[in-house]
Parts: structure tokens; sequence; C-alpha cells
């Protein structure tokens, strides 16, 4: 799973620990993108992972499509949505869908809403699980919601929550800089005891680069 780019800050960036960029001004924008450790909202989806996507913008509208290596398979994901600004306050909303070639998970759907005030931005998304992994606790509907925050000087931070049938939170910190047009990341993630794997903490470096 990967956050979108809707948030169109560096905020979803670090929060996804890709640091994977695009151009906002322009109509059609593309990515490529590797991780030292693939995590998702605390949780590690592959160590070692390649990405690549596409995205377009026009206006307040934008759509795209972005992939990455999760071994068994690939994590192909899906959205689009509509942001604007009302005075000093961003806004947008849209839908984002996770779906997998092979066997390493399901098809994950969800309404993506996020809200940027200065250095500051909220997410909160509501979403839908289509697979097995949480049979046992009819685990079908989940929430999530994300606080961030722009440090300055390249750093961010971000501390994210799961709801509903889901539990589970994390702390990432991270930074990020741009040296000959090619972006490099590092973030530290604190996952809770819901998510967190045997080696709890997880430090990430990122490199990627925009077309």
């Amino acid at each position: 799973m990967k956050t979108i780019v809707s948030s169109l800050t560096a905020l979803a960036v670090f929060g996804s620990s890709l640091m994977v960029s695009s151009v906002a001004t322009a109509e059609m924008s593309y990515n490529v993108g590797y991780v030292s450790e693939y995590y998702y909202r605390g949780f590690l989806q592959k160590n070692s992972s390649a990405s690549a996507g596409a995205d377009y913008e026009s206006g307040g509208f934008y759509a795209g499509v972005w992939s990455a290596d999760v071994g068994e398979g690939l994590e192909v994901d899906g959205y689009f949505g509509y942001g604007a600004d009302i005075g000093d306050l961003s806004v947008s909303v849209g839908f984002t869908g996770y779906y997998y070639t092979g066997s390493f998970d399901d098809t994950y759907e969800e309404i993506n809403t996020n809200f940027g005030y200065g250095p500051v931005s909220l997410e909160y998304s509501a979403g839908s699980y289509d697979g097995s992994f949480c049979e046992d606790t009819i685990c079908q509907d989940y929430s999530f919601t994300a606080l961030s925050a722009d440090l300055g000087s390249g750093f961010a931070a971000t501390y994210g929550s799961f709801g509903q049938d889901a539990a589970g939170a994390y702390f990432e910190l991270g930074y990020g800089t741009t040296v000959s047009d090619i972006d490099i990341g590092v973030s530290v993630i604190f996952p809770d005891d819901d998510i967190a794997t045997e080696d709890g903490e997880a430090l990430v470096l990122s490199i990627g680069k925009s077309f």
C-alpha cells in the first residue's frame, strides 16, 4: 500500500517512506524509486523494493498509478481526486485502490481526505478490505488518521493510527533532500506493538527521481 500524492506536499512522501516526487506544475509526470525497506503506514511490506509511477494533474484534479515490487507479485495502486486552496487552508478528497498481481495481499479501497495549514497536514481515510487476512477477527472496514508536520530544513514527522476494525499506530521521522535532481532520504519508523515486526524500529533509506 502506498499513500497517494494527493497531499501535494513532501509530507506525504515522507509518510510513505518513498522519496518519489512528482512535478506539480506539469500536467503529466513520472517517477521511479527504490527503498531499502518498503514500509507503509508503519507496516513492513518488503525488504528492498523498487517502484515506478505516473501522475496526471489538471487544475485541482489529479489521477495516477503507482506500482512496487512486494516479492510475491506487484502492488498496483490507482488513485484520483480533487484538491483546492481555501484561503490558507488546502483541502483534497479522493479515492485510492490497492491491488496485487500475486498472493502477497488482497484488495484495499478507500476514500481519502487531506487538510493542510502551513507546515501541518491532517489525513483521514476510510477503507474496506476484501481478503482473508482478517477473517478470524472479521476485519473488513478500517480507518486511518495521520498528522504530519514539516519541521523545516528537510525534516518531517508523521504520527498515524488505525481505527474501526483495525488497530495500531506508528511514529515516523524523516529527512529528505535533492542532489543533482535525485531525491534522497532517510527515515526512522517506530511502530507500536500492534503492527511491529520482530525487528521493531526501522531505518529506511530511499532514492528516487521524477520526470
